[in-house]
C-alpha cells in the first residue's frame, strides 16, 4: 500500500489539533504535525482521499467527523505500557493499601479502576496482586477491576489478553507461572493471560473528557497514570476532580511520577510520591 505524501496546511492541522485537544484533551503543538501526518495518512487511503485538504473537507464540512472521529482518536493517541510499571506503586498497594482496606472486615469487597488502561497490561498487573491476596489469605475476597480507555484499538487487545513474551518479562517469575500461560506454539512467541484472571477485570471504553462517566462511585484504588501529562492545566483538574468524586472515602489515587496536584482544589492528601487518599 502507497500511502499519501502531501502535507498537512496550517489550517488544516489547526482544525485537527482543535478537535482532538476538545474531544479527548490531548495537546496537539505545532511540534505534533509529524506524527498527525503519519498517522492518519492510512485514514485517507482508507476514504480514497489524495490528500489531507479534501479529507478534512470530509470531516468537517462534509459530515464525516461522526464516523471517523474515534479512528482519529485511536490513530494520534500514544499507548506506551508495560507490566508493573512504576513498581513503587505496585509494592505500596500490596505492602500497604490491600492489608488496610481489608483489616477487620469479614466479607470484603474491593472496587479498583485502571483509567487509561492501554492494551491492559495496568489492570491484568492490579488483577494479580488481588488473585496473590486472595490465595496468601486464603480469604474469600469479592473484588472487581474496571479497566478503560479512549482508543478502542487497545480495548480489543486488552480484551484478548495476549501478548509478546517479551512484554511480559517485568512480571515476576513466581506470577508469569501461575497467571500467564504460554503458546502451544513456540514459535509464535506469545502468551495469554489465565482466564480466571481475565474474569476479574471489565473493559470498557470512557472519555475522561466527558462530564459525566458513567460508571459506579465508591473505587477504593483508581490507577490515572501517565495520560494527564498530555492535558492542559485546567483539563488536568476537572479530571482529577471527576475522579476524586468516584473515590469511596478514603479511597486511593495514583497517579503517574511526572504527574502532580499541587495548586489544585481538590479533596485528596499526599500519602506517597504521586499517590493521594481521599480526605
Amino acid at each position: 500500500m502507497t500511502l499519501p505524501t502531501l502535507e498537512l496546511s496550517d489550517k488544516d492541522f489547526n482544525r485537527l489539533a482543535q478537535f482532538i485537544n476538545g474531544y479527548s484533551g490531548i495537546r496537539m503543538p505545532a511540534s505534533k504535525r509529524a506524527m498527525v501526518e503519519g498517522r492518519l495518512r492510512r485514514r485517507l487511503v482508507r476514504h480514497g482521499f489524495n490528500d489531507f485538504t479534501s479529507y478534512c473537507q470530509y470531516l468537517f464540512e462534509g459530515g464525516g467527523m461522526a464516523d471517523e472521529a474515534v479512528h482519529i482518536i485511536d490513530a494520534v493517541t500514544t499507548n506506551k505500557t508495560e507490566f508493573f510499571r512504576e513498581p513503587d506503586h505496585f509494592r505500596f498497594l500490596a505492602d500497604v493499601v490491600l492489608p488496610e482496606l481489608l483489616r477487620g472486615r469479614d466479607a470484603p469487597s474491593l472496587k479498583l479502576w485502571s483509567a487509561a488502561c492501554s492494551v491492559g497490561a495496568e489492570p491484568y498487573s492490579l488483577a494479580m496482586l488481588l488473585a496473590e491476596q486472595m490465595r496468601q489469605s486464603g480469604r474469600d475476597i469479592r473484588c472487581s477491576i474496571l479497566a478503560t480507555d479512549l482508543c478502542i484499538e487497545v480495548l480489543e487487545k486488552a480484551i484478548a489478553g495476549i501478548y509478546s513474551e517479551e512484554m511480559v518479562r517485568p512480571i515476576p517469575l513466581e506470577l508469569r507461572q501461575r497467571y500467564v500461560l504460554r503458546s502451544r506454539d513456540p514459535e509464535a512467541r506469545l502468551v495469554r493471560i489465565t482466564p480466571d484472571l481475565r474474569r476479574l477485570v471489565r473493559f470498557l471504553r470512557l472519555n475522561l473528557m466527558d462530564d459525566h462517566y458513567g460508571v459506579d462511585q465508591g473505587f477504593h484504588v483508581i490507577f490515572c497514570r501517565n495520560v494527564l501529562i498530555y492535558f492542559s492545566r485546567a483539563d488536568q483538574e476537572r479530571v482529577l476532580a471527576r475522579l476524586a468524586e468516584h473515590l469511596a472515602p478514603g479511597g486511593y489515587l495514583f497517579l503517574g511520577h511526572s504527574e502532580t496536584i499541587a495548586g489544585l482544589n481538590l479533596p485528596l492528601r499526599p500519602v506517597g510520591p504521586t499517590i493521594f487518599a481521599k480526605a
